[in-house]
Parts: C-alpha cells; structure tokens; sequence
C-alpha cells in the first residue's frame, strides 16, 4: 500500500505483501487530509462504497493495459482512520471473521470473534468512534458490527449519566421531566 505518509501503513503493506499477488488492480483512496492509499481492488472491495463507485465504470473503463487507478476520496473518513480501516479488509481478505450473532453470547469481544479482531477494537473511544463511522460511511458491513460490538460492550452495565458522558450527549432534561424520569426508574 502505498501513502504519502511514510511509516503510516508499514504493517499494512507487510500484509498485502505477504499474499499472492492475484488482485486485478489497484485503487487508490484518499483520505479527509487528502493522503492516498493505494490498495489491491479485491481488498477494497470489501467496502460497497468502492464496488458501487468502480461499478459505474465497467462499461468504458477498465482496460487494464493504460488505464489509472481510480481515485475514491473518503472526506469523512481521517488518514489515521483509514490505514486502521485497510489494515481490518487486509485482514479480513486472509482470515474472515467470525460471524456475530444476537443475542450475543458473552461480553467479552475475544468470546465473540478472533483475537486479532478483539485486538483490533482495543483502541481509544475517539478512535472507535471514527472506525463505527468509517466502517458506516465506506459501508463494510463486518467492520461496522465488530465496531457496534465492542461500543455495546463499553457502554454495558453503565447507568444514563455515564452513557450521556460516552456520547457527549447533553441532559436536557428541565426540573420538572427529570423528576418525571426520576419517579418513573423508581417505578
């Protein structure tokens, strides 16, 4: 994979380098900073984004021999962000994740899915946060439940106050609707 941030993807460029070499191209993604990505087409595809954009060029497009890879901008979606979310479709294309399935069996992510994935999502909130809407925006259905999961798993057993501080959600609640929810727990 190649960026325009040295060092920002080593351990991605590891991985690709570790497969086949089978991929029919190369797509480039670039990041809300406006920093590229060159990543093997089979791998992102894996985000519908990419298949929905490259799939509009089928019919004049893709002559193998001349051809540019095409640019996909992702303006919602951080460089540091971005090599984490190439970093989890270089994974997944080698090893699929176990599939998550309500109700969940346990609390515990590495109960849930494989280690790697479980490591994956042990990262600070803000950067969950922005791999929940990566994984949204790019539309990487396994990415986006792997993520929810382990939200669900920080906000489990936490009282609405703690939730609302997670969120940073407001209580705008007046004196009066407080009361009334207050009354309305102890019920």
């Amino acid at each position: 994979i190649g960026t325009k941030q040295p060092g920002v993807a080593l351990r991605i460029t590891t991985e690709i380098a570790k497969m086949d070499g089978d991929e029919s191209g190369i797509v480039k993604l670039v990041s809300k900073e406006g920093d590229t990505f060159d990543v093997p087409i089979e791998i992102a595809k894996l985000s519908n984004l990419v298949v929905t954009t490259l799939g509009g060029d089928d019919d004049d497009a893709h002559d193998d021999d001349d051809e540019e890879a095409i640019e996909i901008p992702l303006p919602n979606v951080r460089t540091q962000v971005l090599a984490k979310v190439i970093e989890y479709c270089t994974h997944f294309s080698q090893e699929p994740m176990t599939p998550i399935t309500t109700p969940l069996k346990s609390t515990r992510i590495e109960e849930i899915v494989q280690e790697w994935y479980a490591d994956f999502v042990d990262v600070d909130q803000i950067m969950l946060f922005e791999l929940v809407t990566a994984a949204n925006f790019m539309d990487i259905k396994a990415l986006l439940d792997l993520t929810c999961l382990a939200v669900s798993v920080l906000i489990k057993g936490k009282s609405a106050e703690e939730i609302r501080r997670i969120f940073n959600i407001s209580n705008n609640f007046s004196g009066e609707e407080d009361e009334l929810r207050n009354n309305t727990e102890m019920t």
